[in-house]
C-alpha cells in the first residue's frame, strides 16, 4: 500500500505542474511571434516584387531597359539602343525587338507641315507562349485584315522566340487585339513617318523604311540629323513654298494630260539667295508606300534624269562667244546654206535665207548661226565654259539622286558643233537651270539649296561672265519671249524672259524622232531677275491645238506663262508698265520694219506681174 501523500508533497507537486505549463505558453508565445514576423517580412518581400514587378509591366520597354543601365558613366550614356539591348539581355532570352524614335518634323519656308512623326503601336509574340496558335492566328485575322492567314498562321506556330505580327497598328487595331485577350501576344511603342502633303513633294521630302531610316531625298540627305531623341527640337525649315509647290504641280499636270505625255519637271527659284521655291518632277508617288509605286514614278527627272537639253544651250554659247570678244551684238553670219560635216547636215527648223545678227540668231533659233559663232571661240574654250558653269559635274544641292553628266569624249570639232546647239551632251534639268541661274545674277555660279537659309552670297561665288554679258544674256532671253519662239510665256507688265528647246530623246544607236523633250528656262522679270522657272515635258504628243507640233515654244512656254501669271500676284509682284524699252527692242522693231517692207514689196512685184500678165 503506499505511502499517503502529505499536504507539503502535494504543494510541491503542485507548483512543478504550474511552472511546467508557463513554460509551455511562453514557448507558444515566443512560436507565434517569430511566426508573425516571419510572415510580415515575406509580405513585405512579396509586396515589392508585387510593385516592382507592375512598374515594369506599365512601363514602355524602351524605359523598363534603359533603367536597366547605369547612365552615371558618360561612355554609356552615348551608347546606341542596339547596345544596350545585348549588354542587357542574357544570352538565352529572347532578342527584343528595335525601338524607332521620333525624327525631327521637316516643314516649308511658312512653317507648314511637309513630314512629322506619329507614336504608333506594333504588335509582336513570343510563339511558345501563344495556346492554341492557330485559333489565335484566326482570332487576329478576324481584328487585322491587312494581314494574311496563312502568314499568321505561320508565325504564331514557327520555334522562334519572337515574331513580329504587325507594324504601326492604328488605334482601332490595337484596341481590338487587346479585346482579344490572347496570352503571348505584346505591345511596342514606335514611331511612323507621317507626310500631310501626300506625294506633292515626294521627289524633295522622299522618305523612310518601316525602322525609321531616311533612304531618298531629305529624309536621307539630312538622316543623322531627323535622328533624334529630344522630341523638342526644331523642325527642319525647307526652302520650299507650299503655295508655289501646287501651282507648279498643277500646271505640270494639265500640261501631261494635254499633250499625252509620258511625264514632266519643273522648279521654281528665287534668283537673288538661290532658294528652290518649287521643286516637281512627275508622275510622282505615296511616300507612305513608296514600294507601291512603279519605278517611273520614283525617279526624280529634275536632279536624276539626264536629257539633252536643245536650243536651250544656245543661251550658253552666245554668253561664252560675248564674254570671250570674240564677237559682239552687232556681228552676225549668213544662215542661208545649210553646214555639212562629213556625213552630217546642220540645218535649221525655221531657216532665214540671209544674214542675221547675232540677236537674230539667237532669237530665230538658229542651228546654223550658232555653229558660226562656236566656231570664233574653239573647242578648248567651250569645254572650260562648260567645265565653270559645272557641266561637268553633278549639282551640288541637298538630293541624294544627282546624276553627272554624260558628254563625248573626246571632244571633237563636230561635238564642239553639236553642243553649240543643245545635243551630244546630256545634263540634268537641274544643271541647266544652274547655267541660266549664273547667266542672269551678274555672272556668277551661286548654286541652289533646299534649305531656308542657306544661301551662298553672290560675292563668295565664282565668277563665270562678265556683268556686261550677263545684261546681254537678259536682253536676248527677253527678245526670245518678245519676237521669237517663246512668245507664249509672255505675261504683260511682267517682262518675262527665256528660251525654248526641243530635243530628241537619245536612244541605242541614236535618236527616238517621236519621242522630244519640250522645255522653257526663263526668269522674270527681266530688267532685275527675281524669279527663275524651269519647265521640261518628257514626249509630248502634237495636238491640233499646236498645229501638229510639240516643241517647247507650244508645250512648255505656255505653262511658264500661266505660272508667271498666278504667282505673280501672289508674291505681291505688281505689273510694271513704265520700263523703258531695251535697245534690243528698238534693234528688233527695226529689224521687223524692214522684214514688213520686204514682203508689201514682194507683194506689190507678185500684183504688178500678175497684172501684167
Amino acid at each position: 500500500m503506499p505511502a499517503e501523500t502529505t499536504p507539503r508533497a502535494h504543494a510541491t507537486a503542485t507548483t512543478r505542474v504550474i511552472r511546467t505549463e508557463s513554460r509551455t505558453k511562453q514557448r507558444l508565445e515566443l512560436s507565434r511571434g517569430r511566426l508573425l514576423t516571419v510572415s510580415c517580412l515575406f509580405a513585405v518581400c512579396f509586396g515589392a516584387v508585387g510593385i516592382r514587378l507592375v512598374g515594369v509591366a506599365s512601363t514602355p520597354l524602351e524605359e523598363a531597359l534603359l533603367r536597366r543601365v547605369n547612365y552615371q558613366t558618360p561612355a554609356v550614356a552615348e551608347m546606341t539602343l542596339a547596345d544596350i539591348i545585348q549588354r542587357t539581355t542574357p544570352r538565352d532570352e529572347v532578342d527584343l525587338p528595335a525601338l524607332i524614335l521620333p525624327r525631327r518634323d521637316i516643314t516649308d519656308r511658312y512653317g507648314n507641315m511637309l513630314a512629322t512623326s506619329l507614336e504608333t503601336r506594333s504588335l509582336y509574340a513570343h510563339p511558345r507562349e501563344v495556346r492554341r496558335p492557330k485559333e489565335a492566328a484566326r482570332a487576329l485575322a478576324a481584328v487585322l485584315p491587312r494581314v494574311p492567314l496563312t502568314k499568321l498562321e505561320k508565325l504564331l506556330t514557327s520555334s522562334s522566340k519572337f515574331v513580329w505580327l504587325m507594324r504601326n497598328l492604328t488605334p482601332r487595331e490595337q484596341v481590338a487585339v487587346n479585346n482579344l485577350g490572347l496570352p503571348g501576344l505584346y505591345f511596342q511603342k514606335e514611331y511612323t513617318r507621317v507626310y500631310p502633303q501626300g506625294d506633292l513633294l515626294s521627289h524633295v521630302i522622299g522618305f523612310v523604311d518601316i525602322d525609321g531610316h531616311g533612304l531618298a531625298g531629305i529624309e536621307k540627305t539630312f538622316d543623322h540629323d531627323l535622328t533624334r531623341e529630344n522630341t523638342e527640337d526644331e523642325p527642319l525649315q525647307l526652302s520650299l513654298d507650299l503655295r508655289l509647290q501646287h501651282l507648279l504641280n498643277d500646271q505640270l499636270e494639265n500640261a501631261i494630260e494635254e499633250f499625252s505625255a509620258i511625264g514632266a519637271a519643273g522648279m521654281i527659284a528665287d534668283l537673288k539667295t538661290g532658294e528652290v521655291l518649287a521643286f516637281s518632277s512627275l508622275p510622282s508617288f505615296d511616300p507612305h508606300h513608296p514600294g507601291r509605286s512603279q519605278q517611273e514614278a520614283l525617279f526624280n527627272r529634275v536632279s536624276l534624269g539626264t536629257y539633252e537639253m536643245g536650243s536651250t544651250f544656245k543661251t550658253f554659247t552666245a554668253a561664252l562667244a560675248l564674254d570671250s570678244g570674240a564677237l559682239t551684238m552687232q556681228d552676225g553670219f549668213d544662215t542661208s546654206h545649210p553646214i555639212k560635216v562629213s556625213r552630217w547636215t546642220i540645218t535649221d527648223t525655221h531657216p532665214v535665207y540671209r544674214w542675221i545678227s547675232v540677236p537674230e540668231i539667237y532669237i530665230y533659233s538658229s542651228n546654223i548661226g550658232t555653229v558660226k559663232m562656236i566656231q570664233k571661240v574653239g573647242v578648248e574654250r567651250q569645254q572650260a565654259f562648260m567645265k565653270k558653269l559645272g557641266m561637268f559635274d553633278r549639282v551640288d544641292i541637298e538630293l541624294p539622286e544627282r546624276a553627272e553628266p554624260l558628254m563625248p569624249s573626246p571632244w571633237r570639232e563636230i561635238n564642239m558643233m553639236t553642243i553649240s546647239y543643245g545635243h551630244g551632251i546630256s545634263v540634268t534639268p537641274l544643271h541647266l537651270a544652274q547655267g541660266i541661274q549664273t547667266m542672269l545674277n551678274g555672272g556668277y555660279r551661286q548654286g541652289f539649296t533646299l534649305v531656308k537659309g542657306e544661301q551662298v552670297p553672290l560675292e563668295k561665288s565664282e565668277r563665270v561672265i562678265r556683268p556686261e554679258t550677263s545684261k546681254h544674256v537678259r536682253r536676248l532671253m527677253r527678245a526670245v519671249v518678245q519676237y521669237g519662239t517663246g512668245r507664249s510665256a509672255d505675261v504683260p507688265g511682267y517682262h518675262v524672259g527665256g528660251k525654248t528647246g526641243t530635243a530628241e530623246k537619245v536612244k541605242a544607236g541614236g535618236y527616238a524622232e517621236k519621242a522630244k523633250i519640250a522645255s522653257f528656262i526663263g526668269a522674270f522679270p527681266m530688267n532685275d531677275p527675281r524669279y527663275l522657272i524651269l519647265v521640261m515635258v518628257d514626249e509630248p504628243k502634237p495636238t491640233k491645238k499646236t498645229y501638229g507640233y510639240a516643241t517647247g515654244g507650244w508645250v512648255a512656254a505656255p505653262v511658264v506663262g500661266r505660272l508667271v501669271n498666278q504667282m505673280a500676284p501672289m508674291l505681291g509682284l505688281k505689273p510694271n508698265t513704265d520700263i523703258a524699252p531695251d535697245a534690243i527692242d528698238d534693234y528688233m522693231l527695226a529689224i521687223k520694219e524692214k522684214e514688213k517692207r520686204a514682203r508689201q514689196q514682194a507683194a506689190e512685184r507678185t500684183r504688178v506681174q500678175t497684172v501684167s500678165y
